[in-house]
């Protein structure tokens, strides 16, 4: 039954076949800060050593390009989160705007992303815990975490809300100190002074070197996305949902080019970073150790493990668990996953599953020593191709069905982000590309299992013509 409090919006996802049972009681403020606490403000702090090799040192340039890579998706995403306002992102906008089975394999294959997600980020977390507190083993740090993001979750959205300010505020005062240090630095004549270098290098420059490291820097934006996660559980109107990725998107990026601009003029060993590497994960540390000093260093790795360990993850849990309970309430993944805990009015079942694959998963993937950069590129992966996916739901949604003459909004940004993603994922690393499809193969049979055992993918709501 539908809540007094939960207002039309209620009503508006009632007439696609589901009742309310997510608390509405987040404001457009909640949703922006829950995006850029997905994205973490201070993220490139933990990847900008690679970023920096891979674009021949215009790491700002590569963030510039990545920004508006990501904005076509996220315009996209706006236009189908207001035909369909509900939980599941791109599995239910595919699944709507395409077709059902469409949706399953949409949703099957961003699972890789967000499954895999929490577990990458636990991980890179608890290792920068360790390498700040040794006695402490990384396992240990990663059940911590785990259990500690658990709770919050099963709390309810108001306490995830809650913390995500607290911590939004945290990261971007640590971000403010670390850039008023290093603008000081720079102007008392530290690291290479105040140079266009970082945004464009003749030296370096090449599309293919560029773009090479866009794709390392998508990484940093994904989880604008998982706003959209959240629909069901928004106060606002449809259209703000879509706002409030736009916003995160812009201010996140925006954050992200002053950040990587002001430490790419300070790393103290340039020639080397750009030979080597950043096997160790250092770079951002030792740009802000030239600029303040160790106490600088050691202040921007424990924001980045709380960041990612705590904040990050934290939004991801709960974005994972919505995609769980949005697929299980359809069929299309057991439906225990679909259980509401009446106390949080939260995915109590989805919440606890995505917890427990988080720990087995972090804990492997710790004793291996590619684990951090083999879940990377899943990651990214399983995020790109999904998003190939909910551009075509736009063109067909509004240009072949409902004959818009929109091109703008419905033929040309979804085409344009179509092609960029498909760039992306074309030039992925390739053990990502056969992992990746592998899971799409998985995914394929578990389709055509349906199919067989008279279990089709179906959606509440739509026509028999929508259902095939």
């Amino acid at each position: 039954m539908t809540r007094a409090s939960d207002g039309p919006a209620a009503a508006d996802l009632q007439q696609f076949g589901y009742r309310q049972e997510l608390s509405r009681s987040l404001s457009f403020t909640d949703l922006l800060i829950y995006g850029l606490i997905f994205m973490v403000p201070i993220a490139p702090f933990g990847i900008f050593g690679s970023v920096y090799s891979g674009s021949g040192g215009m790491v700002a340039l590569a963030y510039v390009i990545g920004m508006v890579a990501m904005m076509f998706t996220a315009l996209s995403y706006s236009q189908m989160v207001k035909a369909f306002p509900m939980a599941g992102s791109v599995y239910s906008y595919a699944g709507r705007g395409i077709a059902p089975p469409v949706g399953f394999l949409a949703g099957w294959v961003i699972l890789l992303d967000y499954v895999l997600v929490p577990g990458l980020l636990y991980l890179v977390a608890s290792v920068a815990m360790h390498s700040l507190v040794p006695a402490v083993p990384v396992w240990l740090w990663l059940v911590a975490f785990v259990l500690l993001n658990t709770v919050v979750n099963y709390l309810g959205i108001r306490m995830t809300a809650r913390v995500n300010r607290i911590m939004l505020v945290a990261e971007v005062i640590i971000l403010a100190i670390f850039l008023v240090v290093g603008v000081v630095a720079l102007a008392s004549g530290k690291g290479a002074g105040f140079s266009w270098s970082p945004l464009y290098n003749a030296d370096t420059f090449s599309w293919s070197v560029v773009f090479g490291a866009v794709s390392i820097a998508v990484l940093s934006f994904l989880g604008f996305d998982g706003i959209s996660m959240l629909a069901e559980e928004s106060r606002e109107e449809a259209r703000q949902i879509g706002q409030a990725m736009v916003g995160a998107l812009l201010l996140a990026g925006s954050l992200f080019v002053v950040q990587t601009w002001v430490a790419a003029l300070l790393v103290p060993d340039a020639p080397g970073l750009l030979a080597d590497g950043d096997p160790e994960g250092t770079a951002f540390y030792d740009a802000a150790r030239a600029a303040g000093g160790g106490w600088l260093a050691s202040l921007t790795a424990l924001a980045t493990a709380i960041a990612w360990g705590f904040a990050n993850s934290l939004v991801a849990q709960a974005a994972t668990s919505r995609l769980l309970y949005a697929m299980a309430r359809d069929g299309q993944m057991p439906r225990f996953l679909s259980r509401i805990s009446e106390r949080h009015r939260v995915p109590a079942n989805a919440t606890l599953l995505v917890a427990a694959i988080s720990l087995a998963l972090g804990l492997y993937m710790a004793s291996r020593d590619d684990g951090i950069s083999l879940l990377s590129t899943l990651v990214n992966f399983g995020a790109m191709t999904a998003f190939l996916a909910l551009h075509v739901a736009v063109v067909i949604h509004y240009v072949v069905r409902q004959g818009s003459r929109d091109w703008w909004r419905h033929l040309v940004v979804p085409v344009i982000g179509f092609l960029i993603l498909l760039y992306v994922v074309i030039n992925a690393d390739i053990a990502a590309q056969t992992l990746g499809f592998a899971w799409l193969g998985v995914g394929v049979i578990v389709l055509i299992v349906f199919y067989v055992t008279g279990r089709r993918p179906t959606l509440a709501g739509l026509t028999g013509q929508e259902n095939p």
